[in-house]
């Protein structure tokens, strides 16, 4: 009897550990402007009222893209609220997150004029809105993977002078700590930054959530591509159950593979190119499955991949590097790119076509210095003894991101302690 006892609670105990280790992770959607908790449809994802920002008003939102959360609310920025304005949320588990923001306009009009700001989180600025961002889809919001160390996230707004930051939702998604893991000199001290994130052939631009992904792997946003261009490749697809999808890390979504262009007889090379920003690192994540009916060994299709000029992989055999066809296969790389063009060519070697099924393009961003937290501390209290108005804007860190420091606040770089110090007011 106490042998079955012991059985039956050892069972147990293991089965509250595995429970434990299957909880979903940590998530959380910010409703800018919304005076109470919303759920949306169809997905019923359940977004919480606004809080924890440092000032703005709220206000009507139109949307400007059908990808936008059905919302109806924002938070906007006037300069009379200070140059730069933060949502500063608590409670964040520490853990690697994707951090998506979507943004508004102020209003019911499409024609209300695009504000152009800057954003950072943390301290480091991870992007600038370009002129035209309402009109492209892929555009109207920013997303960006990083590592929280503080049981906190800062995400901060900066003012360029070109309208008022308007912030329409705030998501907070929990991924594995592993994913993306791009090499040797991957850590906590790099932000990804995703500059496109495409799905090949035929369908609908779609979120992870659209093709029941795994929610561990950030609920990401695929914007379908039916054609590098003209006549240069033909969409396929298939129904066929795709092996090796949806595997830790990054957790993708199997229908992601059973799309793809593949090359023709006019064109036999595959060339995809982007419009980046110089001088930058970009981490290159291409999506490979087998789905071509007229493949059906290693060798029958082999190709090299060109980035920029460099090879950056050669004699690609998707079926021999996966292990079978319908299989799914992912290669990455991380490239350095001096003018403004990144250019992905695939080009044939066996079978005289290739094939490429999902493109991931991240820009790869040092993590800045922050300042010490005690002199942080310091100057917020100075700033509620001497009542500083609003419009002085000290929110966030005093001295990062270096484009956008606080009105009046010197700074230096301590270099024994790699932190920012304050040295003068």
């Amino acid at each position: 009897m106490l042998l079955r006892f012991l059985q039956l609670w050892i069972m147990l105990r293991f089965a509250c550990v595995s429970c434990a280790a299957r909880q979903d992770p940590f998530a959380m959607h910010i409703s800018c402007g919304a005076r109470q908790n919303v759920q949306t449809k169809p997905t019923n994802t359940l977004w919480r009222e606004d809080f924890g920002f440092t000032g703005g008003i709220a206000a009507n939102a139109t949307r400007p893209s059908f990808i936008t959360p059905p919302l109806n609310t924002l938070r906007y920025f006037p300069l009379s609220e200070g140059p730069q304005n933060c949502y500063n949320i608590n409670k964040v588990p520490k853990g690697h997150y994707s951090i998506r923001i979507f943004f508004g306009l102020v209003g019911r009009s499409k024609d209300t004029s695009e504000p152009l700001f800057d954003i950072s989180i943390e301290g480091t600025q991870i992007y600038s809105l370009k002129p035209g961002w309402n009109k492209q889809n892929d555009q109207v919001f920013v997303e960006a993977l990083v590592f929280l160390t503080n049981d906190s996230v800062s995400i901060c707004f900066h003012s360029t002078g070109h309208g008022d930051p308007a912030i329409l939702s705030i998501e907070i998604q929990q991924i594995d700590d592993k994913a993306y893991y791009f090499g040797p000199w991957w850590s906590q001290g790099i932000i990804l930054r995703t500059v496109k994130r495409l799905s090949c052939g035929f369908g609908q631009s779609k979120f992870d959530v659209d093709y029941g992904g795994d929610s561990r792997g950030g609920d990401r946003f695929w914007q379908r591509i039916k054609t590098f261009g003209d006549e240069s490749d033909q969409p396929r697809s298939v129904e066929t159950r795709i092996k090796q999808a949806s595997h830790p890390p990054n957790f993708y979504p199997e229908t992601l593979y059973q799309s793809a262009l593949v090359s023709t007889n006019n064109e036999p090379d595959l060339t995809y190119a982007l419009e980046v920003d110089p001088n930058r690192n970009y981490s290159v994540w291409l999506h490979f499955a087998e789905i071509d009916n007229s493949v059906t060994a290693a060798g029958q299709r082999v190709f090299n991949i060109i980035i920029n000029d460099d090879h950056a992989f050669k004699d690609v055999d998707i079926v021999e590097l996966s292990g079978d066809i319908y299989t799914a296969l992912v290669l990455n790389t991380t490239v350095t790119v001096n003018g403004r063009i990144l250019t992905i060519t695939l080009k044939p070697k066996e079978g005289n076509l290739a094939i490429i099924n999902a493109i991931e393009i991240f820009e790869v961003i040092m993590v800045e210095s922050k300042t010490i937290s005690e002199e942080v501390s310091a100057l917020q209290t100075l700033k509620k003894a001497l009542g500083l108005p609003p419009r002085f804007g000290w929110n966030g860190d005093p001295c990062v991101p270096q484009q956008h420091p606080w009105f009046g606040v010197d700074c230096q770089l301590n270099k024994s302690s790699g932190s920012w110090i304050i040295d003068g007011l």
